[in-house]
């Protein structure tokens, strides 16, 4: 019998742990992350930024290769976060009812909660259209490649604590839908997870300033 839950009515009300001076680096978790794509765009900027993965990570730099679990109560200024979505994404539904029969599903939604609900005072979460809109609530905004310099279509969607909406840098021409067209191969699931630089470089940009510039910006959703 099917017993997965219906709805989730989790609060981010997580206390702000940390508050760095508005002129020092960031700490900055990028959770899920092996690429070092976003972590790198933090640190580019001066940020004190780690990614975390079960996997090593693919570029040089500080990387926790372990459950992120062990780092949450770390005093972090933000994370961002990248739970898998192979269980929770909505172009694999014909595969829900096997993954709700044996909890697979109900894993990946715990997990993906588990990191909304850190206690971390600014948090993304990152996902393709998932099942997590309905589940909890629906994204703070849905974001293109093109919209950032990349002539792509693959919509990410962003559930946001305490921070701002990411603005477009560079709206170009193109909708190819790359990633989807994507032949099998050993890596391909490695490319379709890895975040763009365009948009790894606007989270940097726009949420790494984000501190210095306006330490009292309102929050998209409070949360409900």
């Amino acid at each position: 019998m099917d017993t997965a839950p219906s709805t989730l009515d989790f609060a981010l009300d997580a206390p702000a742990v940390f508050h760095a001076p508005s002129c020092s680096p960031l700490r900055v978790l990028v959770a899920c992350e092996y690429s070092g794509a976003v972590r790198d765009a933090f640190r580019a900027l001066g940020h004190d930024a780690m990614s975390c993965d079960l996997l090593p990570t693919d570029a040089d730099g500080p990387h926790y290769c372990g459950d992120v679990r062990d780092l949450l109560d770390y005093p972090w200024d933000i994370m961002i976060a990248h739970p898998p979505c192979t269980h929770l994404s909505v172009s694999g539904a014909k595969h829900f009812e096997a993954k709700r029969m044996d909890g697979r599903q109900q894993s990946a939604v715990s997990f993906f909660m588990m990191l909304a609900r850190a206690p971390i005072p600014k948090i993304a979460i990152e996902n393709p259209v998932c099942i997590m809109s309905s589940m909890w609530r629906k994204p703070d905004q849905v974001i293109q490649p093109w919209q950032f310099g990349h002539g792509e279509t693959k919509a990410t969607c962003l559930w946001l604590k305490g921070l701002p909406k990411l603005q477009p840098t560079n709206i170009v021409e193109g909708r190819e839908q790359r990633i989807f067209k994507m032949p099998p191969s050993a890596d391909r699931w490695k490319e379709r997870s890895k975040t763009f630089a365009g948009i790894a470089a606007a989270m940097a940009h726009q949420w790494g300033g984000f501190r210095q510039a306006n330490a009292d910006y309102p929050e998209p959703h409070s949360g409900d």
